[in-house]
């Protein structure tokens, strides 16, 4: 058995995950992984879809406005139940084990994966674009460097949460001062020539040609929901929060405050530099505004944003596995995934499993259709919160943004949303309900253990 294994090993009977997050660590996981390959590659996606300046801008205040809402609805059920692994345990804890069941594999399966792998995208295609100026680099090679980018943060997150969450904090402040740049860039070419924001933005034409249909407004919405995505990742690992009951709260506000700020200041710069037609035609829309604002010096550009974007990456990463972790710990997924390795304390293996999941997804994908799949499935999640104030306008943004696009243009890809969701009935009621496990994954679990040196790991409350 694992406890055989783990006294022969002479390990202590209590292993738990230390606490190496503080304040600033916390506003870095939240911030640094909501500001990512969103707000360089979703704002032409969103004015397509909105259809005017003026709407785009209206959807990126909600999106943050909801965001901060269903954030600080996060932030109560956190300081409640302070156990990592996000809204599966609060399901878990407040449902039971058949809803919570598939949450997990909706969010472990699907929406895990393919966020972190729509983040390497965005990665990869800004850090190729330097070498392909004027067309699209080669789908096979930004695929590469995308699957690189995975590979990198699965090694630093297996190897040290230390490390892990220093990165997080370098990356976040080479995120802030890019934004910066776009902000005080598009400041200096606003005083210098009014003309193409006066023409975005005039009170006659900034609604112009928006589109009021449920399922542009919808999709609009999914690429900037995506941007802002990343407010919950904090509760995932409160049990490696220090003073989780202040700090959580604490570091939602300052996080998601100072990102909505930004990203409404970085698409007015947009908007001063570019007109709406450009803005749209562009595949890297920060790269362009470079080329525009920095000349020669706008390769800069590409370097930042990928930069920034690992970062992004490393976050969704950490915060990912944890979720993995804790299912595994609680018996919906298998036990081999709850264990962590003896001498390093990270969830290696669940760590490895996201890994692997992600680079599946990463294969047949393109950054728009992962995005709008990864979107459609995250607010199916949202639909289960404590019924107050906030979590229900969440859950009422959530309900429009599911069903909307759905009624308005149905296609076949929420065909397969919806049935690999409740496909998971099949697993959950032999191997989860009625426990109906096979010898073999018992030999294989041990197996594992003894290769990857990990073993069971108790909550950290």
């Amino acid at each position: 058995t694992t406890a055989t294994l783990h006294c022969r090993q002479g390990m202590p009977e209590a292993m738990k995950m230390k606490r190496e997050i503080g304040l600033i660590g916390g506003v870095a996981f939240i911030s640094g992984t909501m500001i990512g390959s969103g707000i360089f590659m979703s704002p032409q996606f969103v004015l397509a879809y909105a259809g005017s300046p003026g709407a785009s801008l209206l959807i990126w205040a909600l999106c943050g406005v909801v965001s901060m809402f269903a954030a600080m609805s996060y932030t109560e059920l956190g300081t409640l139940i302070p156990e990592s692994g996000g809204e599966f345990i609060y399901i878990l804890r407040i449902f039971g084990p058949f809803p919570a069941f598939f949450a997990a594999i909706t969010s472990i399966v699907v929406v895990k994966p393919f966020g972190v792998a729509a983040v390497a995208l965005g990665i990869a295609k800004y850090a190729t674009a330097p070498f392909y100026v004027g067309c699209d680099p080669p789908q096979l090679l930004v695929k590469c460097v995308a699957a690189a980018a995975i590979l990198t943060v699965a090694i630093i997150n297996v190897m040290n949460v230390r490390i892990a969450v220093r990165i997080q904090v370098v990356f976040l402040v080479v995120k802030v001062l890019t934004l910066m740049i776009i902000v005080i860039g598009g400041i200096v070419a606003l005083t210098q020539s009014q003309r193409v924001l006066v023409q975005n933005l005039n009170v006659d034409d900034a609604f112009k040609g928006t589109r009021y249909s449920f399922s542009t407004l919808g999709m609009a919405f999914y690429q900037g929901f995506w941007s802002y995505s990343g407010w919950s990742y904090l509760n995932r690992v409160i049990e490696e929060l220090k003073k989780p009951q202040v700090n959580l709260p604490r570091a939602v506000v300052i996080a998601v405050s100072l990102v909505t700020s930004l990203y409404l200041l970085v698409n007015v710069s947009y908007l001063t530099v570019m007109t709406p037609k450009e803005l749209i035609s562009s595949s890297a829309v920060a790269v362009t505004w470079g080329n525009k604002v920095l000349g020669s010096w706008g390769w800069i550009m590409s370097l930042a944003v990928a930069l920034s974007t690992f970062g992004t990456l490393n976050g969704s990463f950490f915060g990912d596995g944890r979720v993995c972790f804790v299912a595994a710990r609680e018996g919906h997924m298998p036990e081999i995934l709850s264990m962590v390795h003896v001498h390093r304390l990270t969830p290696c293996t669940a760590l490895i499993f996201t890994t692997v999941a992600s680079l599946l997804v990463l294969i047949p994908g393109d950054f728009q259709s992962i995005v709008n799949f990864h979107s459609i499935c995250a607010l199916f999640l949202f639909f289960l919160q404590v019924p107050i104030i906030l979590p229900i306008l969440v859950l009422i943004a959530a309900v429009f943004l599911v069903l909307a696009p759905i009624i308005d243009d149905p296609q076949i890809e929420y065909l397969y949303v919806t049935l690999f969701i409740f496909s998971g009935v099949l697993i959950y009621i032999p191997f989860i309900h009625y426990k109906l496990c096979p010898s073999l994954l018992t030999k294989l679990t041990i197996f594992l253990q003894l290769f990857l040196q990990v073993a069971p790991a108790e909550k950290n409350l």
